[in-house]
């Protein structure tokens, strides 16, 4: 075990770990609070025994771009700490480019990562495949995660892939229909519940205390392993369209699991030597202005998130006030240069139809990336010269009703074709 110095600085980009007694083929768990470390695999833990703190998967072998071959996720297998996972062919999402909001924002160069086209509609795919596996690895039967809807969506198919009994716990009223139908037609257990997301979460994590489910939100250091094959496929694809690396990538913030993904994925190619310290992209966290404790700690420089006990936005994928995943993501930020922003509803409407006059269709939370970056744009945030990759985490259809609110209205005409012209001409 380290003290809590040794252990806060392993979060750091130029740490170096140290194998344990714990570790199991060249990995083991490591909490970020005080440095105790456990055997991956010996027993089912969600954050530490001694502190509660949050736990991570480290390795000591790890590996560089040339040991990655195949496609999607588990291209990263030599990443990822099973060698194959519960998969319905995730990752590989496109990398778009969007010449005319690219000119519009006023940046060098802009590319979306639209995590909307994994199997479920959103990235969250990346980290089930990999924790259902753990799951099985572990020998349990039912999983279960709180949601605000991408989650249920997810955790329901690749659990039903796998063979296993799932339980989501929603808030009532808050979650849009095409995600509940997702985890309905998948065969999960819904439970709405009287109370909000984070209300949710605290009901999860106690029935998994107890025993009574696998809990697969992303408090689970396993899941977070999938996502951060997201930073793996966004430095890869800048490699091979620019031969140089993104300078920024912004991203949506709810519960901050993409965010220390990501700065965990550029730590560990820092330490491969794949990376070096200066080259690593600034993480640019946005969130809803009515749910924004992370872009409130990071403006105070505050060393913990204040739990927001009420959140409203339109935006029900980031609709979180609790973001679990803090004590790993506000380092991320700061250690690589990075900010937060908060940003309004409307700009976030505004956002979703920019892009979809570029042919992209993403959920509000997903526009939230690129209204950020235009926000800081106009601030002079982010510079003219910089290349930027905006993650959208997940698809249009998602969240119908906020499509169409966002749209154009249907027009009635005549059902013949003088009165279609008519309407046409007038």
């Amino acid at each position: 075990m380290t003290d809590s110095h040794d252990a806060s600085h392993t979060l750091s980009l130029t740490a170096d770990w140290e194998s344990p007694e714990a570790t199991v083929d060249g990995r083991w768990l490591e909490c970020v609070a005080c440095g105790e470390t456990f055997a991956p695999f010996e027993a089912i833990r969600y954050t530490c025994d001694a502190c509660d703190g949050l736990l991570e998967v480290r390795s000591d072998d790890l590996p560089t771009f040339d040991d990655f071959s195949g496609t999607g996720v588990w291209r990263y297998a030599e990443s990822l700490p099973l060698d194959a996972g519960v998969t319905i062919q995730e990752g590989n999402t496109p990398l778009y480019r969007v010449p005319r909001l690219e000119a519009d924002v006023g940046i060098e160069t802009l590319r979306i990562k639209h995590e909307g086209m994994n199997p479920t509609g959103s990235f969250k795919d990346r980290g089930m495949t990999v924790g259902v596996a753990v799951a099985r690895e572990l020998g349990v039967d039912r999983l279960a995660c709180a949601s605000t809807g991408n989650t249920s969506a997810a955790l329901a198919a690749y659990g039903s892939r796998g063979g296993m009994e799932t339980l989501v716990l929603l808030p009532a009223g808050k979650v849009a229909a095409g995600k509940i139908a997702q985890a309905s037609l998948h065969g999960a257990r819904i439970l709405e519940v009287d109370g909000n997301f984070d209300r949710c979460l605290d009901i999860v994590q106690e029935l998994a205390s107890r025993g009574e489910t696998y809990l697969l939100n992303s408090l689970n250091p396993f899941r977070l392993e999938g996502q951060k094959t997201i930073g793996l496929e966004i430095l890869e694809g800048f490699q091979a369209d620019y031969g140089t690396w993104p300078d920024r990538i912004v991203l949506p913030v709810g519960n901050a699991g993409n965010t220390a993904a990501l700065y965990k994925v550029f730590r560990e190619l820092v330490q491969a030597g794949e990376l070096a310290v200066e080259d690593v992209p600034k993480l640019t966290g946005v969130q809803a202005e009515g749910a924004a404790p992370m872009v409130e700690a990071i403006e105070n420089d505050a060393e913990t998130v204040r739990r927001w006990d009420e959140v409203e936005t339109r935006a029900t994928a980031i609709r979180i006030g609790n973001p679990v995943n803090a004590p790993k993501a506000l380092p991320g930020i700061r250690e690589t240069g990075g900010t937060a922003v908060a940003v309004s509803d409307e700009a976030i409407t505004a956002a979703q139809r920019d892009l979809a006059e570029e042919g992209i269709g993403v959920e509000p939370a997903s526009a939230a990336s690129v209204a950020g970056l235009r926000k800081l744009r106009a601030q002079g945030v982010v510079a003219a010269d910089e290349r930027v990759a905006c993650l959208t985490t997940g698809h249009l259809l998602k969240d119908p009703d906020a499509a169409a609110a966002a749209g154009r209205e249907p027009e009635p005409v005549p059902a013949d074709t003088a009165g279609v012209l008519e309407v046409l001409e007038s």
